[in-house]
């Protein structure tokens, strides 16, 4: 699979969590699966030179105890010297094949040092679906004697073993996910702090807990914060200066410009003047918004605040109406919502001549209020960037077709100060929908 530009294996998982946590249960796994086969190796060989090396001296005893018995007593000496692994018979045997290979060559060899150089033997394999040897060999008497002998698997482990590595094969598992919990969920933390972040209200630190590593990235993450909000409200308080600042001397040159002779040239300056004073009032109005101008939360009737904003505007001559009126009360700061309902009102006059204001209630009270009309809308793919400061589809800088691209901007910042959100989105008819959600 190739994912920008990379070849990326189809097994390797995506998230970071199931990357350690296979890097490390694989590389546990191994070296514990290697010291476990290391540990095997090592007691069946030992397992193995014990087996072989009691069966040499037990043969050996063997044989030499029949070999001075008489050859009347040797039948009932048989049975006794007989082991687990091997028994003893009087006379030739069954015939085998001489070919001995890996481990029958091995206990063949193990068998020849027990007769020693006394008894010449020959070992054959006997044909079977059992590994089975037999020895032959000729007493100090001449009397033929018989070593069958049946190798038993060597089990150099307990029956039990194998759930105890189970068992701790699932204690390695546990311990790597809580190990990879203990390292993902800071980051986790981080980045959900990172999502939430809000330079404009004052939200709770990120905990500075746990390991160092993850205490530092704490602070320098809350420190990042703070220079954020700093930046962010000296930015404001400039725009906020300078557009103070500016008044005076636009003041000035309005009463300058109203003492001049009627001319054209008057009626475009104080136009332009007007037109540069409104400018300011709305750069004031943003710095304010982003402070919230100190307004406490009060209780409202839903009914009564809506009609006193559609009837202001309907006494000028405006098309506003209200629809689907919700009963009820809400909690909010009324100034900063009725100046965010009167610019997206604004902006649906100034675009289509009308607007359609809808109040409901959604999930846990939720109150919704939207702003409806039938103008040509905005493209989808500039809904997000036309609630940024300064920001005009209209890009003449007509203040009567453009404006300054302050309202809606302003709007956003005056819903963080109640708790709230902003949305856009284009009817399916036709028209934009402006909507701000509070509860």
């Amino acid at each position: 699979m190739i994912e920008g530009g990379k070849m990326r294996l189809g097994w390797w998982p995506s998230t970071l969590r199931s990357r350690i946590f296979l890097i490390l249960f694989t590389g546990l796994a191994i070296a514990y699966g290697l010291s476990f086969c290391i540990l095997f190796a090592e007691r069946y060989m030992s397992a193995k030179a014990v087996m072989l090396g009691t069966l040499e001296s037990d043969l050996a005893t063997s044989i030499a105890i029949l070999d001075r018995l008489p050859a009347n007593e040797r039948a009932d000496w048989l049975h006794r010297l007989s082991r687990g692994s091997y028994r003893l018979v009087l006379g030739s045997g069954l015939p085998g094949v001489p070919d001995l290979s890996g481990r029958g060559a091995e206990i063949a060899d193990r068998i020849s040092q027990a007769a020693g150089n006394r008894f010449p033997i020959r070992v054959e394999a006997i044909p079977g679906d059992q590994m089975r040897l037999q020895g032959h060999l000729t007493l100090s008497d001449g009397s033929l004697l018989t070593i069958d002998v049946t190798p038993r698997g060597v089990m150099p482990l307990a029956e039990w073993l194998p759930y105890v590595f189970a068992a701790q094969m699932v204690l390695l598992i546990l311990c790597t996910w809580f190990a990879v919990r203990l390292a993902i969920r800071p980051l986790g933390a981080l980045a959900a702090a990172a999502d939430a972040l809000d330079p404009g209200k004052k939200g709770s630190p990120l905990t500075e807990g746990g390991p160092s590593e993850v205490a530092h990235a704490a602070r320098a993450f809350n420190a990042m914060r703070d220079r954020i909000a700093h930046y962010l409200e000296e930015r404001v308080q400039i725009l906020a200066a300078i557009s103070h600042d500016l008044q005076t001397p636009i003041t000035r040159m309005r009463l300058r410009a109203d003492m001049a002779d009627e001319t054209p040239e008057k009626e475009k300056l104080v136009s332009d003047l007007r037109e540069i004073e409104r400018l300011i009032q709305d750069g004031i109005a943003y710095a304010r918004s982003s402070h919230s101008n100190g307004e406490k939360t009060s209780r409202i009737d839903l009914s009564s605040f809506m009609d006193s904003i559609v009837y202001d505007y309907q006494d000028t001559g405006k098309a506003v109406t209200v629809v689907d009126i919700v009963q009820g009360t809400a909690v909010t700061k009324p100034h900063a919502l009725r100046r965010i309902l009167t610019n997206f009102i604004d902006n649906a006059i100034k675009f289509a001549g009308a607007a359609e204001i809808s109040v409901e209630r959604k999930g846990e009270g939720d109150i919704v209020i939207t702003v409806l009309d039938q103008g040509p809308g905005i493209p989808d793919d500039k809904l997000q960037a036309a609630m940024q400061p300064f920001f005009r589809l209209e890009t003449s800088r007509n203040r009567d077709t453009g404006g300054t691209g302050l309202g809606l901007a302003i709007a956003q910042q005056l819903a963080s100060t109640i708790g709230g959100s902003v949305r856009l989105y284009n009817r399916a008819g036709g028209g934009l929908a402006a909507e701000v959600a509070f509860r």
